[in-house]
């Protein structure tokens, strides 16, 4: 049975980010850059250390703008 870790999320983009990743400038590069990286496989974690820098200030509002989603990761029940 599979579960879902919460504590585990990765970001994703959402349909809104998609309409907004041409216009760099509307966003900043930072948070530009952040946008593209969300695939929805790597975590909050993995994204500071692939930008460089710790983007939690960055995602958090990119996520109360509707543009980064959640998407819990499914990991395997210990039986």
């Amino acid at each position: 049975m599979m579960q879902t870790n919460r504590s585990a999320a990765c970001l994703a983009k959402t349909r809104r980010a998609w309409d907004v990743l041409p216009y760099p400038q509307l966003v900043g590069r930072q948070a530009h850059t952040l946008m593209l990286l969300a695939n929805g496989r790597r975590s909050l974690r993995e994204l500071s250390l692939l930008v460089g820098d710790d983007v939690t200030p960055i995602a958090h509002e990119l996520l109360s703008e509707g543009l980064l989603q959640e998407q819990p990761i499914e990991v395997p029940a210990a039986d």
